[in-house]
């Protein structure tokens, strides 16, 4: 059997912790071969192994039946190998088209040429119905059009081996359709993916085989037609995986946090992202805002959380208005976030677990004196979280955390944000890449708030976890809110069309 990729008993090793232990990986021809395990289990170092962007400590490649030493990036395109990594590494001040063909110029006489380049991307997003915009600047475009420039940027350099590192972490159900579409097309025309992910249902929507990874070993490789998503899941985490959340039932109490006419402008001038947006989040009750992504949702919870200003309205919290309070005035009266972006306004990457755990904490008495932070307190306190969460890295409470995986990054988030007891925790897809087991990990414990009588705000783009979780759900459609529903009498096709906006709810009719 001729196989276009064999890693053969790859061993990478960071000090003394082994990402990959032994593993071998064998894809055919066109196919998609998808690749599962849990955050932390070793799935993006192979890949970057592959990639060029680590060497092995042991174990061999073939590409088409080839031993070959992969060096670098460059090696890797030369053998036509690409990479949509799972954090884009896309130059935020380039527009689209020079972000494809960055590495790959054409030039004469030292002078840019661009016009075929522009042809050929042209080309390329028609063929692929990408409809991208060559000339708009990365920073301006949704994370969805960013992956589809990763995704051109492979195309354009002709590569046949195309690795796909968790590219629907980041998309709406919409998108995550079409580049389903788009990855059963690529291997219609002979080329071959990998595609790395935790989501069992996409395994079963597109790929031909799956290995199973395990703690950096390599646990067996299965035919997706003929497996089940609970065998696979248990494959995966090494038990039983409950796929659906129990919660009891509970009558919500008092309004914990009311939002009255609030409008915040847009990045783009004279528009408002949030449109006159009034709800109330109550004791004891789940609300959900539902919504296609860059309808409003982010600059709503920015508004909120204090990390945007807002045009007008108020913001209550227990009674009182925190409207113009600080960000840690809201932190100390009771306000936990658990942020979209966990890198930007989530963590310091390059600090340690330890001092990410304590970021909101270190200035009060438990962990400073006469301004001194207690090293020994702060150690012993983020040792207990770490436990308690089971918050996975190399070298525990001193590892850096730009090193650990995702789903590692935001469990701390997590454990940081509710162990403050805080009165209402305000999460932003809080699962978003994330693999069953952390999954079913993190909605237990926002469940466990609202039981305690917490007030949890969730904004989520995952339609089954917003059926599955919320209590109570709103949509957003445009800045404004077009449904307040309840999910226990709304089918999931309904509340797309609320979301395309195709529908409204009387009550919400202007």
């Amino acid at each position: 059997m001729e196989y276009v990729i064999e890693m053969n008993h790859i061993t990478k090793q960071f000090g003394n912790f082994k990402a990959n232990d032994d593993i071998t990986l064998q894809v055919k021809k066109g196919e998609i071969h998808a690749l599962l395990g849990e955050n932390g289990a070793g799935k993006s170092t192979l890949m970057s192994v592959l990639f060029g962007l680590y060497q092995p400590e042991e174990g061999e490649i073939k590409i088409n039946g080839k031993a070959v030493k992969i060096n670098n990036p460059n090696d890797a395109n030369d053998l036509g190998i690409g990479m949509v990594h799972q954090h884009f590494k896309l130059v935020h001040n380039f527009t689209v088209l020079e972000s494809i063909v960055l590495g790959r110029e054409t030039t004469k006489f030292g002078t840019l040429k661009m016009d075929a380049a522009r042809k050929k991307v042209m080309e390329l997003s028609e063929k692929y119905k990408f409809k991208i915009d060559p000339d708009a600047y990365i920073s301006d475009i949704t994370v969805g059009m960013q992956q589809r420039v990763e995704i051109l940027k492979m195309l354009y350099c002709d590569n046949d081996i195309l690795i796909f590192d968790e590219p629907t972490a980041v998309l709406t159900p919409q998108e995550i359709h079409e580049l389903m579409k788009v990855m059963k097309q690529l291997v219609a025309e002979g080329k071959s993916i990998i595609f790395i992910t935790h989501k069992l249902n996409e395994i079963k929507e597109v790929a031909n085989r799956c290995s199973v990874l395990r703690k950096g070993k390599y646990i067996g490789t299965i035919d997706v037609a003929e497996t089940s998503k609970e065998a696979m899941s248990e494959m995966m985490v090494g038990r039983k995986v409950n796929f659906h959340v129990d919660k009891p039932e509970k009558t919500p109490g008092e309004p914990v946090l009311e939002v009255k006419n609030l409008t915040i402008a847009s990045k783009h001038e004279g528009q408002h992202a949030v449109k006159d947006v009034s709800f109330a989040v109550r004791k004891g009750e789940i609300l959900c805002v539902a919504g296609i992504d860059g309808n409003g949702q982010s600059e709503l919870v920015y508004g909120i959380t204090g990390l945007t200003p807002i045009e007008k309205g108020q913001i209550i919290l227990n009674g009182k208005d925190i409207t113009k309070e600080s960000i840690r005035r809201k932190c100390l009266d009771g306000m936990a976030h658990i942020p979209e972006d966990r890198h930007k306004d989530g963590l310091v990457l390059d600090f340690s677990l330890q001092e990410n755990l304590v970021l909101q904490s270190y200035y009060t008495e438990r962990f400073q004196k006469h301004g001194f932070l207690k090293f020994d307190a702060i150690r012993k306190y983020a040792k207990g979280l770490i436990e308690k969460f089971d918050i996975r890295s190399g070298q525990g409470e001193d590892s850096i955390v730009r090193g650990m995986s995702g789903g590692n990054q935001q469990k701390a988030i997590i454990a940081r944000e509710l162990d403050r007891d805080p009165e209402i925790v305000i999460a932003v897809q809080p699962v978003r890449g994330l693999d069953v087991g952390a999954i079913e990990y993190i909605h237990k414990q926002l469940v466990e708030q609202r039981n305690e009588g917490k007030a949890v705000l969730l904004v989520s783009l995952e339609l089954d976890e917003v059926m599955d979780i919320s209590d109570r759900i709103i949509v957003m459609y445009e800045g404004e809110i077009v449904a307040d529903v309840n999910p226990k009498e709304i089918t999931v096709e309904e509340l797309g069309l609320y979301m395309a906006g195709a529908k409204r709810s009387v009550k919400n009719e202007k």
